[in-house]
């Protein structure tokens, strides 16, 4: 279970729960996220396709492979490379966060992490990348610092550095054939949307689920539904 950007251990633990007295479940904290260090600069997807395979030499046979937001992507990759995966669960993979476009939201990330400023940062983090609509950054602008939790800066930079050298051709994971589960709230915000159909459209052997009422956050706010769609989907697996 890969977690995306900003959430380490903690990201997919909701879910986890609902799955732990069925399945062998592997957790790791990708670079940048404690306790894991923070590896190579620049770092590049397939820095972590590496990772991912070393967890599934340990583990000693295919896996299915559950990537949340940008772990999500990781897990695209690492099906690309060839790596021995059963089946792929993807929630909300932000593949329209790639390229060129991100190298000047980098540059801006490091002068704000360099002059201590958390709020900014979140906040260009939400809108630039997250593409959080503006009454949510808001809300988000009027509610309490993160102050009190964890720093997430290194693992930030990383994951901004990996996709501002990885592409937004959605069409290139057509080779990916293993068979896939594509999750999505139905109230997450665009482009995530017309990018999770254009995904659908692209992979040979795809499953569809959406979470009427949700967003982006669904996996920590209805875990349990969540749980119970990758568990079906497995079963079948």
């Amino acid at each position: 279970m890969v977690h995306g950007s900003g959430g380490g251990l903690h990201s997919w633990q909701p879910v986890a729960e609902q799955l732990a007295d069925r399945y062998e479940l592997w957790t790791p904290a990708r670079r940048g996220y404690a306790p894991s260090g923070p590896g190579r600069s620049p770092k590049r997807f397939a820095d972590e396709v590496r990772d991912v395979g070393a967890l599934i030499d340990a583990v000693g046979r295919p896996v299915h492979l559950v990537g949340m937001s940008y772990g999500a992507t990781v897990a695209l990759h690492a099906a690309a490379a060839g790596l021995p995966v059963r089946s792929l669960v993807l929630w909300e993979p932000p593949l329209y966060a790639a390229g060129g476009e991100l190298g000047p939201v980098l540059d801006e990330f490091e002068e704000l992490v360099a002059s201590g400023d958390r709020r900014r940062t979140d906040r260009l983090l939400a809108e630039k990348v997250a593409r959080v609509p503006a009454a949510l950054l808001d809300l988000m602008d009027a509610g309490p610092s993160a102050g009190g939790e964890p720093d997430d800066t290194a693992g930030w930079h990383r994951d901004l550095e990996s996709m501002a050298a990885d592409s937004a051709d959605v069409e290139r994971w057509s080779g990916v054939t293993v068979p896939t589960l594509l999750m999505g709230g139905a109230d997450t915000w665009q482009p995530m949307p017309a990018v999770l159909d254009r995904l659908a459209e692209a992979l040979p052997d795809v499953t569809r689920a959406t979470f009427p009422g949700q967003t982006h956050f669904a996996p920590s706010v209805v875990p349990e539904a969540v749980a119970a769609e990758i568990a079906r989907f497995i079963a079948r697996r």
